[in-house]
């Protein structure tokens, strides 16, 4: 067994899915080839099944194999979907230190980049406590969602960013309990979360080094999510979607 590049830290990954049956593999395979790349021997996948009615499950038992764990629940909110899978990952971790356990937050519907934890766990390694990163969209989105993406999903010169999104958020697991963990909220629950670690003190990066690759469809599972908030603003505009 080759050793792993970041031993110090247990990693969680947790992803909430609604009827996701066309994504859900893709998505644990890409986070699995993620983990390899990073060579880690201490990681676990919660995969959260929220409300869901299609072969989502079937899908995400068969893709994750032994690296992880499915949980079923009806609570129809993001916010409390990552809230139990991030219970689950640290019921599994148990005996280690809180603040060597890293939580990394996806979506169901998103790829992550093979180089994904390991360029979180460099900083983590550099004392960075939560990590905000960026989303790309998918190629097969339409051409009005992608000419408005490109003309409002603004980033700083200085290589950072100002956008929060649970399909790319992460943190260390004692700053996750300090500030009081994931809220029961269906939508914004990522940008709460965020706020709560920043008045806590809590180190924080938000790179456009760290990006995953999103949905580009304009309707979404969660009602003032990302999906919305595309339709939304591509109606202002005045944009043929």
């Amino acid at each position: 067994m080759r050793a792993s590049r970041y031993p110090l830290w247990s990693v969680g990954i947790v992803i909430p899915a609604q009827n996701e049956e066309d994504t859900i593999e893709p998505c644990i395979e890409s986070i699995l080839d993620s983990c390899r790349h990073a060579k880690l021997q201490d990681y676990r996948i919660a995969i959260v099944a929220d409300r869901c009615t299609d072969l989502t499950t079937v899908r995400a038992h068969r893709a994750l194999t032994d690296s992880g764990e499915l949980l079923e629940c009806e609570a129809n909110s993001a916010g409390t979907a990552r809230r139990l899978g991030v219970e689950a990952i640290l019921r599994y971790f148990k005996q280690k230190a809180r603040s060597r356990i890293w939580l990394a937050n996806t979506d169901a519907d998103t790829i992550v980049p093979q180089d994904w934890l390991a360029l979180q766990l460099a900083l983590a390694d550099s004392g960075v406590t939560g990590i905000a990163g960026i989303v790309r969209l998918h190629e097969n989105g339409t051409a009005a969602a992608h000419e408005l993406y490109q003309k409002t999903y603004l980033t700083a010169a200085d290589g950072t960013h100002s956008h929060v999104h649970g399909a790319n958020l992460s943190m260390r697991a004692d700053a996750y309990l300090d500030a009081g963990g994931w809220s029961h909220r269906p939508i914004a629950e990522d940008h709460c979360l965020w706020q709560r670690l920043r008045r806590r003190g809590w180190r924080l990066s938000s790179p456009v080094s760290s990006v995953v690759v999103t949905s580009a469809r304009l309707n979404g599972r969660a009602p003032g999510g990302f999906a919305d908030t595309l339709r939304a603003n591509i109606e202002v505009a005045g944009v043929d979607a």
